[in-house]
């Protein structure tokens, strides 16, 4: 198992969704945070989301794009008496950088006790050689 490498990305910060949602920052432009793991592991990027409580039928929807996986959730508060709660409700996401090889037409997702686990196929890390050029004069 090892960490991913991140894809390239154009922006003048790469990674600013990533650090925008961090626990530590908690700037949380559209909802609460989906706390999350990944890995790579046999050719595929893994990514485990944490989202207790949901049906993964009507409450989650899982997209890619740009080189970017979002995951958006709906957990409703199922009871309105007034009694104390430290459950997060509402909205949830989470928008994570995909490696550089991630292939986008090869995404899987599983829901299994409380877990959500996406996982996307990566393809041989083929890694361009330089070569030199000839300055012409």
């Amino acid at each position: 198992m090892s960490l991913p490498e991140r894809r390239e990305m154009r922006l003048p910060f790469p990674e600013l969704f990533e650090w925008m949602e961090s626990p530590m920052f908690g700037f949380r432009p559209f909802g609460q945070i989906v706390r999350v793991e990944d890995y790579i592991a046999d050719g595929r990027y893994v990514l485990r989301a944490e989202l207790p409580g949901i049906d993964p039928d009507k409450d989650v929807e899982v997209t890619v794009s740009g080189g970017l996986l979002h995951i958006r959730a709906e957990k409703a508060r199922k009871t309105t008496d007034p009694h104390r709660s430290e459950f997060a409700y509402g909205s949830l996401s989470r928008t994570v950088t995909l490696p550089a090889t991630a292939k986008t037409d090869d995404v899987k997702a599983v829901y299994k006790g409380g877990i959500l686990e996406v996982s996307v196929g990566l393809a041989e890390d083929k890694k361009a050689e330089g070569r030199r050029i000839t300055v012409e004069h």
